[in-house]
């Protein structure tokens, strides 16, 4: 009877596939380890923790799942999922198979109210949230304990972030686990991913047990994607990666995906293909939503060749003929990159994928790595902070009381709060007063983890050995073999050869000098609450005009150039005359553009009549020499430099409040350089090496319009970012 009652259900499963996929003949079925999920899922309400490859079909293990649950009267399925693209892409597949899928997230608030009733009204068969809504106070405490009375499936998809061993932990996740504890028994759980490692594996799976539940079902794959062709071409540096991307972008099949490493380099390559005559789009973390829509339109629909894209546009996106994927830069996990890989192929028999590493690869890893989880004692600070609050604090009203930048702060808060430490509630954060341990040996370890997965990216781009195996390998693919299409397998598909023309281009387009620097208008929230009688918009007459730098430290043009400089290795010294040379060509673009000083230009300026400096405890000899240089190519005076007054402290590199508390009082003009500015009738430029944040030059500045001075143009080598 039971065998009966099974192949009635796996009949029904095939059935709500067909419907899925838009097959009217009959003839799809279910892959038998889908099918072994559905059956845990539904004929024995166990927990299950699906692991296989990008585009294998793990999505119609839950909507058949649902289908087949919901017709025996469960209650909805709740679906986790981390990006806005997989909600979108989901609901659509998901009405395909009659299944009314909701979506809760940040971009519909004004839906929330109304998908709340439907679900009460049992209109709703799934429901998609983001990991974000799990730490939501009103949802943690109101619609989160109803969801779990009666979610009759949940579902983590991308479960590798639930691990902090993985390649993408994300603290919201970890909300989970109370979930996980609080579901009535019998209500089954399925987790999927495609990028974990037998260690995030065991772990993800060692979680699904929460609440007592025996073990889950692990099915796990082969990780070979049969239709992805892999390889890796070295080029002599960015000009020749950009050049060689300008050849041979309508040599790649279909449109694909050009990764890069940061959002400067997305916006410098997007820029460049444009000028070459390629439809591309840039597709980052600072893209408004509403272009990220039409960007990711735009890619499904073929209206571009490519998205030159961050890892903002990572997991979920679903385009099952992407013919191919450009990594412009290699990310500092192999995990990741197979992550970022998978979108290709999915439903074509062969695509390209390829990476260009970078001299510059290794400095952005170095950067992101800096980001970690912050010391002990930054975090027993914040704890003390909020144990002393009479109230919650809300993050702005922390932020100043801290030595974190926001994201950074919040990112940690998260953390602490699964760890029992703090909790958010209406208002902000509170500390709860239970013991709390700084796990130094696991952060340390993480830390050691991602350096061994550095290492691996190295390896895989220097290997002569089959690259899919590589990565199957870091997965801990036992099957893993040799795959016989990748460039080491079959040979090189792509020579390195780039056109003059192209090259030429690209250079241009990389030694073109030049960002603008906008300059502060507000002061942080919270200064009053640190002693710094400073709040609101900063005064017209008391702000820096905009300004310009040479380079970003994050572009792949001047970027390359100014890292070194400003590494902490780095060594003081004259400005190098190429630098130099490029300063002056940024100053003389900037005369002669909108706003600039040069006779006829539009809104003309009052041209610079000196040239001051901001004092540096690190790089006097170059912020001495490049004013020097200025100062006789412009034929303009050097008025002198702001100075840091007795009492002045290090400025740390932390968030705005806690760096203007260090800079209050900290910066002085002494009486020759007042004297100067009074009598110089108009603007000066300010000349630094480097800004991060905008403070230091904000702050002399309005010092030196105080004094006297009638306009400020901040003029810096570099800017972070």
């Amino acid at each position: 009877m039971e065998h009966t009652s099974n192949a009635e259900l796996r009949a029904a499963a095939d059935a709500v596939l067909a419907r899925l996929v838009g097959d009217t003949t009959g003839a799809a079925r279910l892959r038998e380890d889908q099918w072994r999920a559905i059956e845990a899922l539904v004929a024995d309400r166990r927990r299950a923790l699906v692991v296989q490859r990008t585009g294998w079909g793990k999505s119609a293990v839950y909507f058949v799942a649902t289908s087949l649950l919901r017709a025996r009267g469960s209650g909805p399925t709740v679906i986790v999922s981390p990006l806005l693209a997989l909600m979108r892409n989901q609901v659509e597949a998901a009405a395909r198979a009659g299944i009314h899928a909701r979506t809760i997230n940040s971009s519909n608030t004004e839906e929330w109210e109304t998908v709340q009733h439907e679900i009460a009204a049992g209109e709703v068969d799934v429901l998609l949230v983001s990991p974000e809504r799990l730490n939501n106070p009103d949802f943690r405490d109101q619609v989160l304990p109803k969801l779990a009375a009666a979610t009759g499936l949940l579902v983590v998809d991308e479960a590798h972030c639930i691990s902090d061993w993985g390649h993408d932990f994300r603290p919201d996740y970890r909300r989970l686990r109370t979930m996980l504890g609080d579901l009535p028994p019998g209500v089954p759980v399925l987790a999927t991913t495609a990028t974990a490692n037998a260690r995030v594996t065991a772990d993800v799976a060692e979680q699904l047990g929460t609440g007592g539940t025996s073990d889950a079902l692990v099915l796990r794959g082969p990780l070979d994607r049969e239709s992805l062709t892999l390889g890796v071409l070295r080029l002599p540096d960015a000009a020749h990666r950009m050049a060689w991307l300008a050849d041979h972008l309508d040599e790649l099949p279909g449109s694909g995906i050009i990764y890069t490493l940061t959002v400067a380099a997305a916006e410098e390559v997007t820029a460049f293909l444009r000028h070459r005559g390629h439809s591309v789009a840039s597709y980052t973390g600072k893209t408004e939503n509403a272009d990220r829509l039409q960007a990711e339109d735009d890619l499904l629909a073929n209206r571009v060749k490519a998205l030159v894209a961050t890892s903002a546009l990572g997991m979920g996106f679903d385009k099952p003929d992407l013919g191919f994927v450009v990594h412009l830069g290699s990310p500092s996990s192999p995990i990741a990159y197979y992550q970022q890989v998978g979108r290709a192929g999915r439903g074509v028999e062969h695509a390209e994928v390829l990476l260009l590493p970078g001299k510059e690869d290794e400095a952005i890893w170095e950067y992101f790595a800096s980001l970690a989880f912050p010391s002990e004692e930054l975090v027993r600070r914040t704890l003390d902070v909020l144990a002393r609050a009479d109230r919650p604090l809300s993050l702005p009203a922390l932020e100043p009381l801290v030595e974190l930048r926001r994201s950074r702060l919040e990112s940690m808060l998260k953390v602490l709060d699964v760890d029992g430490a703090v909790k958010r509630v209406k208002g902000g954060w509170i500390a709860t007063g239970r013991p709390w341990t700084y796990d130094a040996d696991r952060y340390a370890w993480v830390a050691r983890q991602r350096a061994a997965e550095q290492q691996a990216m190295r390896d895989y781009a220097s290997t002569a050995d089959c690259r899919m195996e590589f990565l199957q390998r870091q997965l801990d693919d036992e099957g893993a073999k040799p795959c016989g299409r990748c460039d080491n397998c079959a040979g090189a598909r792509f020579t390195a050869g780039t056109s003059t023309a192209a090259l030429d281009a690209a250079r241009d387009d990389l030694d073109r000098a030049g960002v603008e620097v906008e300059p502060r208008r507000m002061w942080p929230t919270g200064l009053p609450a640190i002693g710094v009688d400073l709040k609101g918009r900063i005064p017209a007459g008391e702000q820096a005009a905009v300004g310009r730098a040479l380079g970003r430290l994050s572009d792949i043009g001047w970027g390359n150039r100014l890292r070194p400089m400003f590494a902490p290795e780095a060594t003081d010294g004259p400005v190098p005359d190429d630098v130099a040379k490029a300063v002056v060509g940024v100053l003389a673009d900037w005369a002669r553009g909108p706003g600039g000083w040069a006779p006829g230009v539009a809104d003309a300026q009052p041209r610079p009549v000196g040239v001051v400096t901001v004092p540096s405890r690190s790089r006097p000899q170059l912020i001495g020499s490049l004013a020097a240089r200025i100062s006789e190519v412009g034929r303009l005076p050097l008025l002198g430099s702001v100075e840091y007054t007795q009492d002045a402290t290090r400025v740390p590199r932390s968030n705005s409040a806690q760096r203007l508390k260090a800079l209050d009082g900290a910066l002085t003009v002494p009486p020759a350089l007042a004297s100067a500015l009074v009598g110089a009738g108009g603007p000066v430029l300010l000349v630094d090496d480097f800004t991060e944040t905008g403070w230091t030059l904000a702050i002399a500045a309005r010092l030196l319009l105080r004094a006297g001075a009638e306009g400020v143009l901040p003029l810096v080598l570099a800017v972070q970012g």
